[in-house]
């Protein structure tokens, strides 16, 4: 079960994440601006936020092989159709709407209410050995795509990436035992039909708490401030005199830091505490940030490789924290629906932060601006944890 939650979730954050590698084809071909070509990752996390909460409820009530399914047929279709694309607003309906929606269906929604069905003690580390499977997904699809765009083309690399995921649509939906995986520990399963009797969480009584908005406020910061950086970091590392190859294998190698990173997230959480692992991450990704600074200056694979360790080591760290707070703190039936609001600011803030990542950057020529303005939002990410008595103290 948590290998299948692990699978799809890095197939669909994987290959979105591959957009950084089309960016600077499609402005070539294209003619297109940054902030344009930008815009559409912005679509796509807005896309993949809005709908978060209809992911939810659509789990909690259809379950997980529609969801999961409908997923990996809508990102197949997305890609596969993306490689005929010739105009901007097929971009953004393919890469901005469809795999938006596509990788909400597949994403941590539907797995951390699936895996709170089967974990208590370590649902922490379930939930971030799940969310590893982003950090997985780019290293090994973001230097896939891109080897696909330098030896062939890109049309080429988008049809192959949507034929592999329509192959797989059919055994997702026909094969994987997930009226099983439903049913979840038999112990579990108990307490959650006696807070059902009982009332329990609601969507309603949820929004009333400053832990919902607590969390709602470190996804969107964070999201914020990572995206404004993260999203043209192929594109910054090639400005700065790197080869494509080499930009998008450290993008792949901080995926795979990142990984390591989310994967100890649970433990280092369970035995120091969810406000000192989250402040520790956000220092650690302010001080990448300011690395990033100096790049463009002194572009050696020393100080490239700098970035990558104190950069990846911290980036997804925050995500199965706030998904382990609120499986833990809003358990019981509605527990997707409420998640997925919560993650929806998540997605809201991602794509507010690329979009004015791409903005500041036509309007400076440069980066230095959105790097300080990524700083600021990791900043404010980090006080929920300080201010918010539940979270200050959560266990």
């Amino acid at each position: 079960m948590l290998a299948a939650c692990f699978i799809l979730n890095m197939l669909g954050r994987g290959l979105g994440d591959t957009y950084a590698v089309f960016l600077l084809p499609l402005e070539r071909e294209f003619g297109w601006t940054r902030s344009q070509v930008t815009g559409v990752y912005s679509l796509y996390l807005v896309v993949n936020g809005l709908t978060a909460p209809l992911v939810g409820m659509l789990f909690d009530r259809l379950g997980a092989r529609w969801v999961y399914g409908a997923g990996t047929l809508c990102l197949g279709a997305a890609f596969f159709l993306a490689g005929g694309l010739v105009s901007l607003w097929e971009y953004y309906l393919l890469v901005g709407a469809l795999v938006g929606l596509g990788v909400s269906l597949n994403g941590m929604v539907p797995g951390s209410a699936l895996l709170a069905r089967w974990y208590r003690a370590k649902l922490s580390t379930a939930i971030g050995i799940a969310f590893s499977a982003v950090g997985v997904g780019v290293i090994v699809f973001v230097p896939l795509a891109q080897f696909l765009v330098t030896y062939y083309d890109w049309r080429l690399a988008y049809r192959l990436m949507g034929g592999l995921l329509l192959l797989l649509a059919p055994f997702v939906i026909l094969v994987v035992p997930w009226r099983r995986f439903m049913a979840g520990d038999p112990e579990l399963r108990g307490e959650s039909r006696l807070k059902a009797e009982g009332g329990g969480w609601t969507p309603r009584l949820a929004m009333r708490t400053r832990v919902f908005w607590g969390l709602a406020m470190v996804f969107f910061c964070t999201a914020t401030g990572m995206f404004a950086v993260v999203v043209q970091l192929v594109a910054f590392f090639i400005d700065a005199g790197f080869s494509p190859l080499t930009a998008a294998t450290a993008f792949g190698v901080l995926g795979m830091m990142s990984a390591c990173s989310i994967m100890l997230s649970g433990v280092l959480s369970d035995r120091f505490g969810y406000r000192q692992v989250v402040t520790a991450s956000f220092i650690g990704t302010g001080s990448g940030m300011a690395i990033l600074l100096f790049i463009p200056s002194y572009p050696s694979v020393l100080l490239l490789a700098l970035f990558v360790a104190v950069f990846g080591m911290c980036m997804g760290v925050r995500g199965p924290l706030v998904s382990s707070v609120c499986a833990k703190h809003f358990a019981g039936p509605h527990v997707a629906t409420i998640y997925g609001s919560i993650y929806s600011m998540n997605a809201l803030g991602a794509g507010f932060g690329s979009l004015m990542g791409g903005l500041l950057h036509d309007l400076t020529g440069g980066y230095r601006l959105a790097i300080g303005a990524a700083v600021v939002f990791i900043a404010l990410a980090a006080t929920p944890f300080w201010v918010v008595r539940e979270l200050r103290n959560f266990r």
